[in-house]
């Protein structure tokens, strides 16, 4: 027996075939178009929004549609900077409600309502190609870096070293890793079709991975110094990719400038820039050696807490004329755009509370500096209440893409599933998967989800290799990655089927001499020409880069989705295990088409009773229009 398809459902998302395209202003009157395929028996549509928070509800009228499907479309007026609506079905058996979790035949709160935001959203060009994320320690080696002195807090390493996933050696390991070493290797990047080089940390500090930053005013010179960090700059460019920094605006390292003159001055402006202690909070907070306490991220006293109620923090931070956030996006640097670190702590301290403020702040300057500039949040778990309000343009996806994804896909009982949590993770089905990536999704505007940072590891998590344990489901992830909505990111070594278990041992180095040989133990040549090839495939379709979301099977071990923007519209077939199959409604296809396969090696047929998907494992991508 066949699995059941979702098809027979209406549908809305907020992608160009059913929003007009364009950021709204306050005022514009917004056509909404809604698919209501005709086996559903509706027999009248509405359109429910809330103005000034009080819900209106205004008839849709029919727009057409096609051999399956009655559309209509109704207008929604922008009143607010963010104008949430939902649709009401008068169907058999009573009225539905349609939102971004799907259809409802009860109540459901205003949480899950589609989203118009007249906040422009991230700039085109971010969902152009996949961002490559880089740890600069880890990457590569130019000649220069031998020269260069061991700094005092450092315990060198050597390149095939294995890198120490705990422990005081997790943070002093150096590799020598360098900003030359990554122009070396460009080349390795386009062919991948990357769009974006996103850098952790490039400022000096007391660790390898210099989120501990002891200033902002330079480039760290075990990377080769602010020359180098121009060099790259200018090569990124040269072959058509945008380059982004990394920045923490939550704190500084203990050894900051800022720091040592705000220990040594109680007086001075630096000491009104830090968060010091107060014991009725509860808050995390670290010590000197003489007893004085100061707010630090989760305790660590390396990393002391900025305040921003302190007007200096502003000015050094944001709106100084030598700010970093500024100074970098100029000449010689020219960065297209920052991913902020800790973004969801930043501001927040008891009961203050200036995080949307600094995002909007930090925006303001990016643009200012770059109109086409792009402001990336990490926010490890539920971001959804920060990313509405006019700064971030989004976020690192975690918990709306990566959580979802490993816990469909991960080896059962993995120990390294749970991502951070202190329990084992269990592997769940595809049902688990898809609505924890609908709830999240439905959360913020489709302006912001079209361009998450979707990703299946980084710097701070075990890699995908590890959590899967076998090539046949990384295919699987990686083929999610390239095929849903937002723009894939990439960490280093993912492509060539990097191992590790936490984040600190998955900061592997790049193994080029074995991929110069064509492959090695840590160098899967067959992982690299499956990210290559997706990622040519992804780049050639607008469905693709651009296209709407719509479920359309979802089974404990398999899923299907179509991705549909104006001019087309592709099938995506993800199965980690045999299955059932499906067969899907034939007017899918455009008059006269046949299906033509993108990818993968799950075929798709063509019958008297619609599109047969075979319950193989694997991956299939399909062109239907």
């Amino acid at each position: 027996m066949t699995a059941h398809h979702l098809l027979d459902l209406p549908h809305h998302d907020g992608s160009a075939v059913h929003v007009p395209g364009g950021t709204p202003a306050t005022g514009d009157v917004v056509p909404v178009r809604v698919r209501v395929p005709r086996t559903a028996g509706v027999r009248g549509v509405w359109v429910r929004t809330v103005r000034d928070g009080e819900p209106r509800v205004v008839e849709a009228t029919p727009d057409g549609g096609t051999d399956g499907e009655d559309h209509y479309v109704a207008d929604v007026v922008v009143h607010n900077p963010v104008t949430p609506y939902r649709f009401l079905l008068d169907a058999p058996g009573g009225y539905r409600w349609l939102d971004g979790r799907g259809v409802h035949a009860r109540e459901v709160p205003d949480a899950g309502s589609f989203r118009l935001a007249t906040h422009a959203p991230a700039p085109a060009w971010l969902g152009d190609g996949l961002v490559y994320q880089v740890f600069p320690d880890r990457f590569a080696r130019s000649g220069a870096a031998a020269a260069r002195p061991v700094p005092d807090w450092a315990v060198p390493a050597a390149w095939d070293d294995e890198p120490a996933g705990d422990g005081p050696l997790a943070g002093t390991q150096l590799f020598g890793g360098d900003l030359d070493g990554v122009v070396e290797h460009l080349d390795h990047l386009v062919d991948l079709g990357v769009g974006t080089l996103y850098l952790t940390p490039v400022f000096p500090g007391r660790s390898n991975h210099r989120y501990d930053a002891s200033t902002f005013d330079a480039v760290d010179p075990l990377l080769g110094g602010d020359e180098a960090y121009a060099r790259l700059s200018a090569a990124v460019h040269a072959r058509g990719m945008r380059l982004m920094g990394d920045i923490t605006t939550n704190h500084t390292g203990e050894g900051h400038e800022w720091f040592a003159r705000a220990l040594g001055d109680a007086t001075s402006p630096e000491h009104g820039m830090y968060v010091w202690d107060d014991p009725a909070t509860g808050g995390d907070v670290a010590r000197t050696p003489d007893g004085r306490g100061y707010a630090s991220w989760l305790g660590f006293g390396s990393l002391p807490k900025l305040d921003w109620g302190s007007p200096e923090t502003w000015h050094r931070m944001v709106s100084g004329p030598s700010s970093p956030i500024a100074r970098y996006l100029r000449p010689p640097f020219d960065l297209d755009g920052w991913r902020v670190d800790v973004a969801n702590m930043t501001g927040r301290w008891a009961h203050e509370d200036r995080t949307h403020e600094v995002a909007r702040a930090l925006r303001a300057v990016v643009e200012r500096e770059r109109a086409d500039g792009a402001l990336i949040a990490e926010h490890f778990h539920d971001a959804t209440a920060d990313l509405g309000v006019g700064g971030w343009h989004a976020n690192m996806n975690y918990t709306g893409f990566t959580r979802p994804a490993w816990s469909w896909l991960a080896v059962d009982d993995s120990p390294v599933a749970a991502h951070g949590l202190p329990v084992r993770g269990t592997r769940r089905p595809g049902g688990s998967m898809v609505a924890t990536m609908r709830e999240f999704a439905s959360s913020v505007p489709w302006s912001v989800t079209a361009r998450q940072w979707n990703l299946l590891g980084s710097h701070d998590t075990p890699r995908l290799r590890t959590v899967v344990g076998s090539e046949a489901l990384a295919q699987v992830a990686a083929a999610l990655l390239f095929t849903y909505p937002g723009t894939p990111v990439v960490f280093a070594g993912d492509e060539v089927g990097a191992t590790g278990v936490n984040g600190e041992h998955a900061r592997t180095t790049m193994a080029w001499d074995q991929g110069a040989r064509g492959g090695g133990p840590r160098w899967d040549a067959g992982t690299l020409e499956t990210y290559r090839r997706l990622s040519a495939v992804r780049r050639a379709s607008t469905a693709l880069r651009d296209g709407g979301l719509r479920w359309a099977v979802v089974e404990d071990d398999a899923v299907v989705f179509l991705r549909e923007s104006p001019d087309e519209r592709v099938l995506v077939v993800l199965a980690r295990a045999a299955w059932a199959g499906a067969t899907l409604p034939r007017w899918l296809l455009a008059t006269g088409a046949e299906p033509t396969a993108l990818y993968g090696e799950v075929p798709l047929s063509v019958g008297r009773d619609g599109l047969a998907v075979p319950g193989a494992p694997g991956v299939g991508v399909h062109r239907l229009a």
